[in-house]
C-alpha cells in the first residue's frame, strides 16, 4: 500500500504548475556568467506586473538600499543581477505557494509567510556566522516546502494514519514517510527537478529535514535546515506539525552555532517576515 501511495503521489509532479516563463528564462541565466543587464531588461519588458512587484520588493526596508530604485537596470546596480534572478523567481511562484494546504493544517499564506521566514532567518544565519553571501540559499529557503502543495491531499485523506505514527515519538515528517512511502522534501526536490533548478538548491530542499543523511554536507542545506528549525520553535507556519523539532547537532556542529546565534536571528526574523510578506502580496 504505501509503495503505490508513493508511486502515486509522484506522478502528480508531472501535472504540478510549471515554472512561469520569465522564471525559466531567468533561470536559464544563471549559468551564464555573461549575463547583461539588457537580457534581464528584454525578459521584464514583457512582464509589468511582475517588474512592479520587483521594483517594489527591491525598496522594501529588508534591502535597505541608500536611494530609491526606479528601473530594472538600477536594480542590477545595487543588488547584483544573480540576486535581481532570484527575486524574479521567489515573485513568480508566490501566487503558486500562497494558498491554503488543507492537509498540513496551513490556511491561506500559511506556507508562503513561513517559506519567507525561513528565507529571512537563513540569510541572517549566513550574515551572522560571518558566511559567504549566497544569493541561492534566499530561494532554497524560499522553495523549501513547495512539495506540501503536491502531499495537501494525499495528507489529507491518510492524516489519521500518519499522526497515529507520529504520537509513538517520531517526527511528523518521519510518519509522513512512514505511511506514504515517501514526504514533502522528496517530493519538492523532484518538483524543482523538474524545473531544471541547480543541483544544489534541489539538494537543500530534499534533505532540509535530514542534513545528515545527505551523500556529503553542504552548507546551503545546513543553514536551511536550522533556518526551518528555527521557524518552526518560533510557531512560523507549524500548521500540524507541532513543535517536534530540533537542528541536527552535526549541522550546527558544522556551522559553528551557538545560542546567541539563534536568539539574534529570530528576533531579526520576526522583525522583517512581515515586511516582506505584504510586498509579495501574502495574506
Amino acid at each position: 500500500m504505501k509503495n503505490k501511495s508513493r508511486v502515486d503521489i509522484l506522478s502528480k509532479v508531472d501535472s504540478f504548475p510549471s515554472m512561469p516563463g520569465a522564471a525559466v528564462k531567468m533561470l536559464s541565466l544563471l549559468d551564464n556568467p555573461d549575463t547583461t543587464v539588457t537580457q534581464i531588461e528584454g525578459i521584464l519588458r514583457y512582464e509589468p506586473g511582475l517588474t512592479a512587484n520587483i521594483l517594489k520588493l527591491t525598496n522594501s526596508a529588508y534591502f535597505g538600499l541608500p536611494s530609491k530604485v526606479g528601473s530594472v537596470k538600477h536594480a542590477v546596480v545595487l543588488l547584483g543581477w544573480r540576486r535581481l534572478v532570484q527575486l524574479v523567481m521567489a515573485s513568480c511562484v508566490s501566487a503558486i505557494m500562497n494558498k491554503s494546504v488543507p492537509g498540513y493544517d496551513l490556511p491561506p499564506g500559511g506556507l508562503w509567510r513561513h517559506s519567507i521566514a525561513v528565507s529571512v532567518a537563513s540569510e541572517g544565519l549566513m550574515k551572522e556566522l560571518g558566511l559567504p553571501s549566497d544569493d541561492e540559499v534566499f530561494t532554497a529557503a524560499l522553495l523549501h516546502d513547495l512539495g506540501k502543495l503536491v502531499l495537501g491531499s494525499s495528507i489529507k485523506d491518510d492524516i489519521r494514519a500518519i499522526e497515529i505514527t507520529a504520537s509513538e515519538g517520531v517526527p511528523f515528517e518521519v510518519a509522513e514517510y512512514m505511511v506514504l512511502g515517501t514526504d514533502h522534501a522528496e517530493v519538492g526536490a523532484k518538483i524543482l527537478e523538474s524545473w531544471s533548478f541547480p543541483p544544489k538548491i534541489v539538494n537543500a530542499v530534499r534533505w532540509h529535514h535530514e542534513p545528515d543523511s545527505a551523500e556529503e554536507s553542504d552548507v546551503m542545506l545546513d543553514i536551511v535546515h536550522v533556518a526551518n528549525v528555527l521557524c518552526l520553535m518560533m510557531g512560523i507556519g507549524i500548521g500540524r506539525e507541532g513543535l517536534r523539532y530540533e537542528p541536527s547537532r552535526l549541522a550546527t556542529k558544522r556551522l559553528g552555532l551557538h545560542t546567541a546565534h539563534l536568539e539574534i536571528v529570530a528576533s531579526r526574523t520576526m522583525q522583517w517576515v512581515n515586511e516582506l510578506t505584504e510586498v509579495f502580496g501574502a495574506k
